[in-house]
């Protein structure tokens, strides 16, 4: 064998043994990995919320009533841009009439939530009536996304106790309200609704808003920009809610 050919077999036999011995190290010591929901530990559900305890910057946007043939694509649109994750209380005839619409959101990342097909108050509802109200719009989603929601918002926020726990246990729904409204319903005011949402916000916080406003979609890029800004983290609300941790000892309210 010639000294050449020698060589050639010694050095990749060398190369090999470091590639073998970097893989090892590696191995041993792989790079950090940042800390995400799934490391947190286990919360048991509450039967309704509200806003969370979070122990960080983290905030839920939600919007009712849509999806909006117009209005909710843009919405989207401008959620993307600025990687912000929303929650979608949708109506069950909504989601018929729109459900690529529906699709996008989760194919985006969002959540989708149930809020009733036809947006009736639920507590003026005999018990087969909220049944096909809420299994009518269960149903939707499934159809339109393949998932089935995890919470829901009441109409006008209209609960009772009993309702409540009918929701979690027949339907396994968590039942979502808010902790900040800019009654972007009735004041169709761009500038009032960013600035309600920027002045209002805290770490936990669950915005509410709709996505079937003109007013409402406007006033989205600067609210965003301003908590984004402050150092919110927008979340969905299943992921704020296994965020939430109890009260700090000293912090309870008497």
């Amino acid at each position: 064998m010639g000294l050449a050919m020698r060589f050639s077999k010694h050095l990749g036999l060398l190369v090999t043994i470091c590639v073998v011995a970097f893989s090892v190290s590696a191995c041993a010591n792989p790079l950090p990995v940042p800390p995400s929901v799934d490391a947190l530990p286990t919360v048991t559900r509450k039967p309704s919320y509200n806003s969370c305890n979070t122990g960080g910057p983290h905030v839920a946007l939600t919007f009712d009533d849509g999806p909006h043939p117009q209005l909710t694509p843009a919405l989207l649109d401008l959620l993307a841009r600025r990687g912000v994750k929303a929650t979608f209380y949708v109506i069950g005839k909504n989601v018929n009439a729109h459900p690529d619409i529906v699709a996008r959101m989760v194919a985006e990342g969002h959540e989708i939530g149930n809020h009733t097909m036809n947006h009736p108050s639920l507590p003026k509802l005999g018990a087969a009536a909220v049944s096909a109200e809420i299994s009518g719009t269960n149903d939707a989603i499934r159809n339109a996304a393949g998932v089935t929601p995890a919470t829901m918002r009441p109409p006008y926020g209209a609960i009772t106790p009993a309702l409540t726990r009918r929701l979690n246990d027949e339907f396994g729904l968590s039942v979502i309200l808010w902790s900040v409204d800019p009654q972007d319903w009735k004041i169709r005011k761009a500038g009032h609704v960013s600035q309600h949402l920027i002045d209002n916000a805290k770490p936990g916080a669950i915005l509410l808003a709709h996505d079937i406003h003109p007013s409402t979609i406007e006033a989205m890029p600067a609210a965003l920009d301003a908590l984004l800004a402050k150092g919110y983290q927008f979340v969905t609300v299943s992921e704020l809610i296994t965020r939430d941790r109890p009260p700090e000892p000293g912090l309870q309210k008497p």
